[in-house]
């Protein structure tokens, strides 16, 4: 090595990262109750409520653009911005009334969504609550359900009938 050229010591102290869940040992430090947990649907449902919001308000070009900044494809963009084709009420209910739609999966919605008149939606949706209320109350009471077994069943039986009618 040249004796002219100095040189330059360095320490670097690194510190190896210990696996944890996120949220050990908060809860034992704070002592606030624990928030309930919004179901996965509820806070999916406010998402295309404040992407259109976004578009309306010129932040982002359109869908496509959402799309790219979430790191999602067009595809399920268009699979959650359709929730806002669901009628105001059951809008209204997935956001405002939690313990409701917890059992309730998204491509369930999703079916709903793809039902064309709010009438046609809000009876699915009923049908829908009417089985999970059966369902919850069988649980309890040890008997048994007969029909459809899940919610999606229910609503395609719903859908079925709906075509059969329109028809």
């Amino acid at each position: 090595m040249n004796p002219d050229i100095g040189t330059l010591d360095m320490e670097i102290k690194i510190n190896p990262r210990k696996h944890q869940h996120p949220r050990a040992g908060r809860a034992s430090a704070s002592k606030q109750p624990a928030a309930s947990r919004i179901p996965r649907i509820t806070r999916l449902m406010a998402l295309p409520i404040k992407f259109q919001e976004m578009v309306d308000r010129g932040e982002v070009r359109d869908y496509a653009d959402l799309a790219r900044l979430g790191y999602v494809s067009r595809a399920r963009m268009t699979q959650i911005m359709n929730l806002l084709n669901l009628a105001p009420q059951l809008q209204e209910n997935i956001v405002l009334d939690p313990e409701q739609v917890e059992t309730i999966s998204e491509s369930l919605i999703r079916e709903i969504t793809g039902l064309v008149l709010w009438q046609d939606q809000l009876n699915a949706w009923e049908q829908v609550g009417r089985r999970a209320r059966r369902a919850a109350n069988s649980v309890f009471s040890g008997c048994t359900m007969s029909g459809p077994g899940t919610p999606a069943e229910v609503l395609r039986l719903v859908v079925q009938k709906g075509k059969a009618i329109t028809r």
